[in-house]
């Protein structure tokens, strides 16, 4: 395995992290207040969704495919940077002043009422997971531009690709 094989893996395992702590922390949000109308909770389903989506579609990237699955690869980690930069916004529109300053993190606790440390770990993991997103975009990218077709014995185009994450190894 290449160094960008396994640096792509740990990516990928950190996406998938990121957003089962997310998802886990928005359920137990979106568990306790229940009894509110499905409206006023909006952002939280939102956000939600973005998680399970990510932790499936970081589960299938993590599946080491043939070549030119990669190409399909960098959009997709595009479009959801987008939606965690999107649920990151909504979230901390939301939360505004109400837990104190969203980027003070003097104010997280472990004990008592958890649900401003909740929201504002939430807020971290969502914007962390958005890098890691953007990350994987760009890597995709650069590497597809990189490689470029290149000529094999019989003057047949090959793309490199196929490893963890579709952006390093061999066919």
């Amino acid at each position: 395995m290449q160094l960008i094989d396994i640096f792509t893996l740990l990516v990928r395992l950190a996406e998938l992290a990121f957003a089962a702590v997310v998802a886990g922390l928005n359920g137990e949000y979106l568990r306790a207040t229940r009894a509110t109308d499905s409206w006023l909770l909006g952002r939280q389903i939102y956000t939600e969704v973005i998680a399970v989506f990510a932790m499936v579609t970081a589960l299938f990237f993590l599946i080491p495919l043939q070549a030119y699955a990669h190409i399909l690869r960098w959009p997709a980690d595009l479009v959801l940077s987008a939606a965690w930069f999107v649920a990151f916004g909504l979230l901390v529109d939301w939360v505004g002043d109400s837990c104190g300053n969203v980027f003070d993190w003097n104010t997280i606790s472990f004990r008592g009422a958890a649900s401003c440390s909740q929201v504002k770990a939430t807020i971290a993991f969502s914007f962390l997971s958005a890098l890691f997103w953007l990350t994987s975009a760009i890597m995709g990218l650069y590497f597809i531009r990189r490689k470029g077709p290149r000529r094999g014995q019989h003057g047949q185009g090959q793309r490199g690709g196929g490893g963890y994450g579709g952006y390093g190894g061999r066919v």
